[in-house]
Parts: C-alpha cells; structure tokens; sequence
C-alpha cells in the first residue's frame, strides 16, 4: 500500500512538473517543425497555442484521474460541497456555516508544492532578468 501511495506521488510530481516545464517546451518544438521556416509566423504561432492548450488540457485530466485514484485508494469518499455564492442567505446556520478546514491528500499536497516552486521561479527569473 505503501509503495502504490508513493508511486501515485511520483507519477503525480512528474506531470505536475510537465504541466509547466515539460507541455510548453513540447508546444514550442511541435511548432517549429510543423511551419519548416525560419522566420515567425503566425502558422507557427497557432499551432503552438493549440498543442499547447491540448498538452495543458490533458495534464489537467490526468492530474484529476490520479488524484481520484488515490483518493481510491486511501478510502477517501468526497461529497459534493455547495459553493458559498449559491447558499442562501435565509439557510439555517448549520448550513452556512464556514467551511471546515479540509486536510489535503499527499497528492494534492505535491501539486501544491509544485505551484510554489513554479511561482518562485517565475519570481526569481523575473527578478533577475531585470539586473
């Protein structure tokens, strides 16, 4: 049980990674040999905005595949939960009440993990392309 715990980790930090590393590298090269030229086109730029939202698009589904894999896994049964803005104002208190605070899987946590190092980098490489 273990071992399949940490394997949907891995597989899960590995498409997380390609998500924002991995999917628009693939875009870009798939761009520059679907137009053959060495000049900008905007041929080489549709085509690499349309790989590119196909490669996210299919990560995204991956990423909820294997989270509801895990969750499979771990026994982890997810109710349906109301949005905020759709709760009525007359609902008894119990029912608006504040949404407890919800513990994250592993799962969820290495996506999270994975944000905060692309938002860093993001930052860091801003930050230092303007020195």
């Amino acid at each position: 049980m273990v071992i399949k715990r940490a394997t949907m980790a891995g597989v899960t930090a590995l498409a997380t990674v390609n998500v924002w590393t991995g999917c628009p590298l693939l875009a870009l090269w798939v761009g520059s040999r679907a137009v053959g030229t060495h000049e900008l086109s905007m041929a080489a730029v549709v085509v690499v905005l349309i790989v590119l939202a196909l490669l996210e698009a299919a990560m995204m589904l991956l990423l909820a595949w294997l989270s509801n894999v895990y969750d499979g896994l771990i026994g982890l049964q997810r109710g349906e939960s109301e949005l905020t803005w759709i709760r009525r104002l007359c609902a008894p208190p119990e029912a608006r009440r504040a949404r407890r605070g919800v513990q994250l899987t592993s799962v969820e946590g290495v996506v999270v993990i994975n944000v905060y190092v692309a938002v860093s980098a993001l930052t860091g490489w801003f930050i230092f392309s303007l020195l």
